[in-house]
């Protein structure tokens, strides 16, 4: 059974730190490049970072280039989400995507966790 199960979302002040997770099992996650998408309410959901199957080839979206950092483990089948000088417009609930580039074309995702950043 494929799943994706994000953790770490929590209420933050603005200016803070979280460290998001998100733990895969029941697929090749090797084969797997990740990404981190948010959706704000009463917004479509967007894109925010990308990592290839092996670190080295991450994009970001303008909004948290140099704030968030991506990064995965392959033998732990977690990817995580650093996200350091927060801002309320950073408030969403954060996904986990899967998206397979060896051997097919399967994606899957997260359930999410929500991250609020207020005072």
């Amino acid at each position: 059974q494929v799943q994706l199960v994000e953790s770490g979302g929590e209420l933050v002040q603005p200016g803070g730190s979280l460290r998001l997770s998100c733990a895969a099992s029941g697929f090749r996650f090797s084969w797997y490049a990740m990404s981190w998408y948010r959706q704000a309410p009463g917004k479509e959901r967007e894109f925010v970072a990308f990592i290839q199957i092996r670190e080295g080839s991450e994009k970001y979206a303008e909004y948290v280039k140099g704030r968030f950092t991506i990064s995965r483990d392959n033998a732990k089948n977690t990817v995580s989400l650093q996200m350091n000088s927060l801002k309320p417009e950073d408030t969403a609930v954060y996904y986990c995507k899967a998206e397979q580039v060896v051997g097919g074309s399967r994606h899957y995702w997260g359930q999410g966790t929500q991250v609020t950043v207020s005072s």
